[in-house]
């Protein structure tokens, strides 16, 4: 009985010893290494970076080929000398875009003689060619004596104006450069969805290479009074007075439109040409130095909703014809006052202003059938596409403005 508690005893003393000296050894060599747990990011985090990267990515590519427009124009104006010509900013601007002060203005150098100054002005483009070809406004160039093409690199070169569309508002200009180009990619706007991403580049209120984003916002936009031919992108990409001739770039990279104007009185509305359309004018420009459009003598209105259902139209869509000039296309083909266009050469007519844009971009002398709305029955007609008239009393087809 004894041994046995003696032993019972000893094996307790030995249990607490072994446990002693375990917490003596942990003490010393320290708590056994803990593993950390792995955070992934989320879902949402990694679309940030995705999209984030893909901004970045396009800034990247196509900063390179966006230009800094400068541009001055001689003016002769009765002293004294324009609002603002002695503003710093004035002095800083001519300093940066042409290397010097601005020019006193000059005496007057004889009866009648007012004294001339040189206004500047500045703008945006876009290098489209590797032979110094920029897309531009034709309003940024407009009555330039000189222009000064800045890269992105801040390397300088004199510009020369190849060709210019005022009814659209594009020019392209050239310049002679000493080194390879980054040249930009032209998308397809007519592919453009509203609510996509875009990206504007340019150089607004002289702030070089500045990159703005927003969405489309609204496409074929038209009334907006910048240009005869007007079927323009909305975005709230933020574009200002310097912006003008800059691209609208999608996320792939590809410009898809040009910026041209905004609505002073409104914020985050902004407007640019497609470059559908743009790449039409800018091949004639680049070939010929001119474009060369289609017309077939007709005036146009709009179709209201009381003119919908006096016509008894199946639908709100066409174009009203106001008037026809004598021996034009139209007038030749039988297209009379009344009439509504429904289809242009089986391409459903959407509205005045579509059916103007239509009749331009179609080859001169190209066979076309008109689907018409007469007196409540459809009407096929054939006609000739014509070139537009050189003279201003045979002005092209136009949608007159309803009041």
């Amino acid at each position: 009985m004894n041994r046995t508690l003696l032993g019972g005893l000893v094996g307790f003393v030995l249990v607490l010893a072994s446990a002693g000296v375990g917490f003596l050894v942990r003490d010393r060599v320290g708590p056994p290494p803990t593993v950390a747990a792995v955070t992934r990011p989320s879902a949402g985090a990694l679309q940030a970076d995705s999209l984030q990267a893909a901004f970045v990515g396009v800034a990247q590519q196509l900063r390179p080929a966006v230009v800094n427009i400068g541009t001055l124009s001689r003016a002769r104006r009765p002293t004294p000398p324009p609002p603002g010509s002695d503003d710093p900013f004035f002095h800083d601007f001519f300093k940066q875009f042409f290397g010097s002060e601005p020019p006193a203005p000059k005496g007057p150098g004889g009866p009648g003689q007012r004294p001339e100054f040189r206004l500047p002005s500045m703008g945006s483009g876009v290098i489209i060619d590797k032979r110094g070809l920029i897309l531009t406004n034709f309003h940024v160039i407009k009555g330039a004596d000189e222009i000064l093409v800045r890269l992105a690199d801040k390397r300088e070169y004199r510009g020369k104006v190849m060709g210019v569309d005022p009814k659209t508002d594009l020019a392209v200009v050239r310049f002679e450069s000493d080194h390879e180009l980054r040249v930009a990619a032209l998308g397809d706007s007519d592919a453009l969805r509203v609510g996509e991403w875009a990206i504007a580049i340019g150089n607004p209120f002289g702030l070089d290479q500045t990159v703005t984003v927003g969405v489309i916002s609204a496409t074929g936009r038209s009334d907006v009074g910048v240009a005869t031919y007007e079927n323009f992108i909305q975005t709230d990409a933020s574009i200002n007075p310097g912006n003008s001739g800059g691209p609208l770039i999608n996320l792939k990279g590809e410009v898809v439109g040009v910026n041209t104007a905004i609505v002073a009185a409104g914020q985050g509305i902004g407007f640019a040409i497609p470059i559908n359309m743009v790449k039409r004018v800018v091949d004639q420009l680049v070939e010929k130095g001119k474009v060369v459009r289609g017309w077939l003598g007709v005036a146009l209105q709009p179709l209201s909703k009381e003119l919908v259902q006096t016509l008894g139209l199946p639908g709100a869509e066409g174009a009203l014809v106001a008037s026809t000039i004598p021996d034009s296309p139209a007038a030749k083909a039988g297209l009379q006052q009344g009439d509504v266009v429904l289809s242009y050469d089986k391409t459903p007519v959407e509205d005045s202003h579509h059916l103007q844009r239509l009749v331009a971009e179609t080859r001169v002398g190209k066979t076309v059938t008109l689907e018409v709305w007469r007196k409540k029955q459809k009407v096929t007609l054939a006609t000739t596409v014509a070139e537009v008239p050189e003279d201003r009393t045979a002005r092209p087809d136009r949608p007159l403005k309803s009041n």
